[in-house]
């Protein structure tokens, strides 16, 4: 009985190239005889069912044919090598992932199929299919993983060693990564060669380690500066002050407010921020002065105010 190439691939008549086209990489995927070892001779013929029908139907020209005659009459007017002529099954196996092989359907007749390069001609629905042709084309990358790190502000200051677990499938691995100086949310780390793990023989694939960066209780980033707030009393922002600033190396410096300090004005302390990511030098610690204005006073209080405002203040 002849295939429906339609049923074959599981759509519908109207379906359009593209739907076409991702209905055979799911098949191909699922029935590549590589991810089927315990049932390889059985994935084989599925595989070749599916490209034939792949073969026709991603083809206008055969695709018309057949929807004219139907499948019993399709046959028998096209042979396999008909069938198969001009499809390089090498570019469909690039494209899902299982490397170029060396080899065509059927010889063909024009189109991509004639390589010189190439140095053997295989039937890949002969007895030697899964043996031959496959052999060369089972290697597969891993696929990549990635995963969240959060830091704190102090380690993306200084930079950091930390050791994480990561499960994947059964197995947690534990693992030791360097956090460079300067990092920031957003950016990733590379851990190559320890995703899953390629097949038959692939290398594995890579980790990422997307950064995030917990919030701090004192300091907010801005690019590789730090911002800080102190607050200080009228007095002091009209008169001039010292104070104490904290510091992200966990020390304490003391600068000068100077007389006349208006709400809300910063003051920068040069090279105490945040090291430039994999460059030289290092951000600004800025102190944003918060001039506290008393919400009660004391009677002595008002009048000190009174003569101020008289004074013109």
């Amino acid at each position: 009985m002849a295939e429906d190439y339609y049923k074959t691939l599981g759509i519908e008549k109207s379906a359009s190239a593209e739907e076409i086209k991702k209905a055979y990489r799911k098949l191909a995927l699922k029935y590549h005889p590589d991810r089927n070892p315990n049932d390889k001779k059985n994935a084989e013929e599925k595989f070749k069912k599916i490209s034939e029908a792949y073969a026709v139907l991603s083809d206008p020209e055969k695709r018309q044919q057949f929807d004219n005659y139907g499948s019993e009459a399709f046959i028998q007017k096209f042979s396999q090598e008909d069938i198969f002529r001009g499809f390089d099954i090498n570019d469909i196996l690039r494209d899902l992932g299982f490397g170029g092989g060396g080899f065509t359907f059927f010889g063909g007749g024009g189109g991509r199929g004639r390589r010189q390069s190439y140095q053997q001609r295989v039937d890949p629905f002969g007895e030697h299919y899964g043996e031959q042709q496959y052999r060369q084309t089972l290697q597969q990358r891993g696929e990549d993983l990635e995963y969240n790190l959060s830091i704190t502000l102090e380690e993306a200051a200084a930079g950091a060693e930390k050791k994480i677990a990561l499960r994947q499938a059964n197995a947690t691995q534990e693992l030791k990564v360097k956090i460079p100086p300067g990092i920031s949310s957003g950016q990733k780390l590379r851990l190559p060669g320890k995703g899953s793990p390629g097949i038959s023989g692939g290398p594995a694939g890579d980790i990422y380690l997307n950064i995030q960066l917990l919030p701090h209780p004192v300091f907010t980033r801005e690019g590789d500066d730090i911002i800080t707030e102190i607050s200080v009393k009228f007095s002091q922002a009209a008169l001039g002050t010292t104070i104490d600033v904290p510091t992200l190396n966990g020390q304490s410096k003391r600068i000068k407010v100077p007389a006349g300090t208006q709400n809300n004005m910063r003051i920068r302390m040069k090279g105490f921020g945040l090291p430039h990511f994999k460059g030289g030098g290092k951000g600004n610690e800025y102190v944003t002065i918060n001039v506290i204005v008393p919400k009660k006073l004391t009677d002595k209080q008002q009048e000190l105010v009174k003569k101020l405002s008289e004074e013109g203040l």
